[in-house]
């Protein structure tokens, strides 16, 4: 499981599946940052992981400042499944 930093919207939303550097993920949850008084372009801060790793992500069984962190641009998220 990862924290992932999207730079820009590419215009995914929850249970969305994404390839990031070559990995798939499916993202657990989104907060949308930056709407109003954030940078030029909104961020998106996504829950990350495999699809196995769902009920791990569900049950709460990870501590959220511990998990890896990782910041890309829009651009290089390709959208499998929008949600």
């Amino acid at each position: 499981m990862k924290r992932l930093i999207v730079h820009g919207d590419p215009g995914i939303r929850r249970d969305a599946v994404i390839d990031v550097d070559g990995e798939e993920y499916v993202c657990f949850a989104i907060n949308r940052q930056g709407e109003f008084h954030g940078p030029s372009e909104v961020q998106l801060w996504c829950t990350v992981g495999a699809r196995d790793e769902r009920d791990a992500f569900e049950r709460r069984e990870f501590i959220p400042m511990h998990l890896e962190t990782v910041a890309v641009d829009a651009e290089d998220v390709s959208v499998r499944e929008a949600a």
